[in-house]
């Protein structure tokens, strides 16, 4: 059994008397976004990346828009200090864009991270250390005195050596930690080493509070934020940056709250990587933007190669279901969800709407890089008519008239349903195709031609070959296709009639191809249809009636109970 006595309120609440982010319901403006993906991400892999790795991906974040990377722990390892070096002296730095590295409140480290940053023509200097409750009496033993003066000595070496190393400097400070800390003492750190550091409006400092472990609801965290950004000294030379992880699953949100609460700037990871449970993933909070109208500042149109670079460099996988990245974030295959979503995107085109409101699809998947056909509606046993219809149009340029995409739509599910499998555009087409169209055997004509006389009506010779008839037929009607159905009808004794008759052009241009589709009703009460495509209209009726008749006589023909 789960000891649930074990557990209890870790987190310090702030008076909520000042507390006003709640009455905001939508970030209006993006934050400023630090990619932690070449540190906090790499360091959470199970093989962390090669130089190699490390570069094309920086490359990637480049590519998206990130202006501020953390490249690194650079007093970590020789692959970090390797990785710094190799940006700097290869001028691989865009002049918009700032590199970040982290160090601890350490004299050793501080003084290794400006030794392997210098050089680089804007670089953020992260210092931190710990400081909740946890981390202060089991980690360190220190008091709050102790552990404010590591900050404040880390202060003071970071800005001795700023004004010892030439450079483009700007800092950071983390108290770790945050979440476990009491509120009042934290805010108390940050202003002792904002003392020290002096910030001015044309050189401010970032301060960031993290949610180094997920500790409360969302909502806690964005008291906290507010509640902190209105104690903090030098305000207006105050950047507030955030930096949450996802033990609690609400990563996202903790940093969505925390910009309604104040917060400035947020640092991130793709897809959520990082520590334990990862960190907020900055694909989903840019797209949250983006579905609001918000511009992100991040270029995510091509999702598609994201994901598959960041799974080769990583060796992690994209989950399915992903928001906005996964492969099947996108798909439906229940069939009133495909349904509502191919009348939606009909709507769409026809109306010529541009503001998006389609059912079920909260973006339009062309602007991540995904396309209707392969990503959206997908089927197995458990879609309907009205996708199977969409992904025949799309892929094809089949338009069925209502009673036979029902007819079809049960033929793919009953396929689908015994190989239990999900079935690509081109076995619904082979199901189609085996079906309803251009089908010439048992029964075909070999040739037929016509004469008309004064009144409209039509006198033919046809040559059928079927089974039970081989050879000429003289049949007339009142049009070239029932002079066809009726030489049929006479060289082999069915009876049927034609109850549907409908028809569209396949393709574009002088030479495209007419299609026809044909129900008929047999004496027994079977209905078959046919579909035939031909560049001349007659021949296309015709075959559709002869694909119809076939369908009967291969025991293809269902009852009459989908009309």
């Amino acid at each position: 059994m789960m000891d649930v006595s074990k557990y209890g309120i870790g987190y310090f609440p702030v008076p909520m008397d000042e507390i006003e982010w709640y009455k905001k319901d939508h970030i209006e403006k993006a934050p400023r976004w630090c990619s932690v993906d070449l540190r906090d991400g790499n360091q959470s892999l199970i093989i962390p990346m090669s130089l190699d790795e490390k570069l094309e991906f920086y490359r990637m974040l480049l590519k998206i828009g990130f202006k501020e990377i953390e490249v690194g722990f650079p007093a970590a390892s020789e692959t970090e200090y390797k990785l710094l070096r190799t940006l700097i002296e290869n001028d691989m730095i865009p002049q918009d864009v700032t590199i970040q590295v982290l160090t601890q409140c350490r004299d050793h480290i501080i003084r290794k991270t400006f030794e392997a940053v210098q050089g680089a023509p804007k670089a953020i200097i992260h210092f931190y250390n710990s400081t909740s409750v946890a981390q202060r009496e089991q980690v360190f033993r220190m008091s709050k005195e102790e552990i404010m003066k590591i900050a404040t000595d880390g202060a003071k070496l970071v800005k001795q050596l700023s004004q010892e190393y030439e450079g483009n400097f700007l800092f950071e400070y983390s108290p770790e930690s945050f979440t476990g800390t009491e509120m009042p003492y934290a805010v108390d750190v940050c202003n002792a080493v904002l003392d020290i550091m002096q910030p001015t409006p044309d050189k401010p400092m970032i301060i960031n509070l993290p949610a180094t472990v997920e500790m409360s609801l969302p909502s806690v965290y964005a008291n906290q934020i507010e509640w902190c950004s209105k104690h903090l000294k030098y305000r207006d030379s105050v950047i507030l940056s955030v930096h949450t992880h996802n033990d609690r699953g609400t990563g996202v949100a903790d940093s969505e709250l925390a910009i309604l609460a104040g917060a400035q700037r947020v640092e991130c990871c793709l897809f959520g990587n990082g520590e334990r449970t990862g960190n907020a993933d900055a694909i989903t909070i840019a797209m949250n933007m983006y579905a609001q109208g918000v511009d992100p500042g991040l270029d995510f149109s091509d999702m598609p190669e994201i994901c598959k670079t960041y799974e080769r460099l990583t060796r992690m996988h994209v989950n399915p279901r992903q928001p906005y990245a996964g492969s099947l974030v996108f798909a439906a295959f229940s069939g009133s969800h495909q349904d509502a979503i191919a009348k939606g995107m009909r709507y769409h085109e026809e109306n010529g709407k541009h503001r998006w409101d389609c059912p079920y699809l909260l973006i339009d998947p062309q602007d991540v890089g995904r396309t209707y056909s392969a990503d959206v509606i997908r089927i197995n046993s458990q879609s309907g008519q009205g996708g199977v219809e969409y992904v025949l149009e799309q892929n094809y340029g089949f338009v069925l008239p209502r009673q036979l995409r029902e007819d079809f739509g049960y033929r793919v599910k009953d396929v689908s349903d015994m190989l239990h499998k999900e079935l690509s555009p081109h076995e619904i087409y082979e199901i189609f195709s085996h079906t309803y169209l251009n089908r010439f055997s048992p029964i075909d004509i070999d040739d037929y031609w016509y004469t008309k006389d004064d009144e409209g009506s039509f006198e033919g010779e046809v040559v059928v070959n079927s089974p039970q008839f081989k050879g000429q037929v003289h049949a007339s009607g009142n049009g070239r296709l029932d002079v066809l159905t009726n030489a049929v009808k006479e060289a082999t004794g069915l009876k049927f009639t034609i109850e549907n008759y409908s028809e569209h052009s396949l393709d574009f241009g002088s030479k495209s191809r007419a299609c026809c589709y044909i129900k008929l009703r047999w004496d027994d009460g079977r209905v078959s249809w046919g579909v035939g495509t031909n560049t001349d209209i007659i021949r296309a009726s015709g075959r559709a009636m002869l694909s119809a008749v076939n369908e009967l006589e291969d025991g293809l023909a269902r009852p009459g109970m989908h009309d």
